[in-house]
């Protein structure tokens, strides 16, 4: 059993990883304790993490199976969370099948030759296993060292990778995605075709190796009306779903700014709707239909007095206790300057936490 600062980790070999508190409510049925994890909950914020990564390239690590194995493994250790997230990066796969870009620091991604044309989607190889035996690799080691703990996969949406592609880099206001899906539509559904094959792809390699959920990232479709994406982008995300739900693990499927946008995510083919924090979560239950939730403290709050952040977890989970299923999370990341110990307290008072009456 790992140790780390004292916190002996709570992982239970002798359970099954299907019988596990985030798989039981992923699937809505009873749980004996709120599970708990974090988004961006390996890395960032953890001594440890910045100690590893430091001299390392993002996407140096993303690519070397110890790297990613120590770090999707050091939150679970320290907090004894409920899941360890695949330690990856929503361009990885991209950067697998040939593309030139980079993660620069302070930053984001950035693509040398942005996609503006037919020819420059069909120059983009489809992904294979043969391309990230890096990833079945880590995968593998991890499922056995994390032992009953589920491990969620991870993969960018195709509206998100789009963005990076067709912008060259992170934007405010996606000027030039937003001009193609409008004026290019037949370059537009090409590109997405082609990024969720790869996001598809990407995520059967990680459960072929033993990841037990999957969860699906559309950090910037809050840009987006519920018109322009029912029409342009739900069906290629319910593409991606859709593959990964014959694969027989839940999915849970993420968006920041996503609150006119929740039940079309859900629709898509979410078992598993992720709440970001600006919408209350009783709201969000009554959009996502008969599906679980996830979510959705505002990260911001782990910087506030323990008794606050405790307080408002509280109503959290008390909301969450209306919907098919609740997995508890944050609202978006892990902010880099989070106190780790914060976070513990958060996880044990979730562990911990008696409902009301």
């Amino acid at each position: 059993m790992w140790e780390h600062a004292g916190r002996p980790a709570r992982l239970r070999p002798m359970e099954a990883v299907s019988d596990s508190p985030l798989l039981r409510a992923a699937r809505g049925e009873s749980v004996s304790r709120t599970p708990v994890w974090f988004m961006r909950q390996a890395g960032r914020s953890l001594p440890e993490y910045l100690a590893l990564r430091e001299g390392v390239a993002m996407l140096d690590a993303c690519m070397d199976p110890a790297l990613v194995t120590e770090i999707t493994l050091q939150p679970v250790r320290r907090y004894g969370v409920d899941a360890a997230i695949f330690f990856s990066d929503i361009v990885l796969p991209l950067k697998a099948v040939g593309v030139d870009l980079d993660i620069k620091p302070g930053v984001g991604p950035v693509v040398a030759s942005p996609v503006r044309t037919l020819a420059d989607v069909a120059a983009i190889p489809d992904l294979d296993p043969s391309h990230v035996p890096f990833i079945t690799e880590a995968v593998r080691t991890l499922v056995g060292e994390l032992g009953s703990t589920p491990l969620i996969g991870f993969a960018g949406a195709p509206f998100t990778v789009a963005s990076y592609l067709v912008e060259g880099g992170p934007s405010k206001d996606q000027a030039r995605t937003k001009a193609m899906m409008f004026g290019a539509p037949e370059v537009w559904d090409a590109l997405m075709r082609k990024i969720a094959g790869i996001s598809a792809a990407y995520l059967e390699v990680q459960v072929a190796a033993g990841a037990s959920a999957v969860q699906l990232f559309d950090s910037w479709a809050g840009a987006l009306t519920p018109t322009d994406y029912a029409t342009h982008v739900m069906p290629h995300s319910a593409a991606v779903l859709e593959r990964a739900g014959r694969l027989g693990v839940p999915r849970i499927h993420f968006g920041v700014g996503t609150s006119n946008l929740l039940t079309l995510m859900g629709e898509a083919g979410a078992d598993v709707v992720g709440v970001d924090w600006r919408t209350p979560l009783a709201d969000a239950i009554e959009r996502v239909g008969d599906r679980a939730v996830q979510g959705n403290l505002d990260p911001a709050l782990v910087f506030a007095p323990t008794e606050v952040m405790l307080q408002r977890a509280a109503e959290v989970i008390e909301a969450g206790r209306y919907a098919r299923g609740h997995i508890f999370n944050l609202g978006h990341g892990v902010i880099p300057s989070t106190d780790p110990d914060q976070l513990a307290r958060l996880t044990d008072f979730v562990h911990t936490y008696e409902p009301r009456g």
